[in-house]
């Protein structure tokens, strides 16, 4: 190896240690365990669309929350929520406002949300 190679090679290896370990917090990955969220809040459990019942529901511990909706050919009308009170304070009609939603665009219906949970729940959240 020439001096001179060795001397660029010495400089690589300078700059190599000025510079790790990175500054920068390691990405979310399996090793470092960094999950993003509230912590505390536990995954939002699947969202089932009953059409034999017209609503859309998931149900935790036994207790069924749900979304009573009509449904017709250009249109998907939100009519009621309802959370158990042993359900409450997990944002489990938030995220029944949001599959509905969700449906309705994927099937290219146009929403209307008479449900006065889900009214308000969009004031606050518009949709993007």
């Amino acid at each position: 190896m020439s001096p001179n190679h060795q001397h660029e090679d010495e400089k690589l290896d300078e700059t190599l240690d000025e510079t790790f370990p990175a500054s920068d917090a390691p990405a979310n990955t399996v090793e470092t365990g960094i999950h993003t969220g509230d912590p505390s809040q536990p995954p939002t459990p699947a969202i089932s669309d009953n059409q034999a019942d017209q609503r859309f529901e998931l149900t935790v511990d036994g207790h069924t929350a749900f979304l009573a909706y009509d449904r017709t050919s250009e249109s998907l009308t939100l009519v009621h929520t309802e959370v158990p009170q042993e359900l409450r304070g997990r944002h489990l009609g938030e995220a029944l406002v949001d599959a509905a939603l969700a449906a309705a665009r994927d099937q290219g219906l146009r929403p209307i949300v008479v449900c006065p949970f889900a009214r308000i729940y969009l004031r606050r959240h518009p949709p993007a």
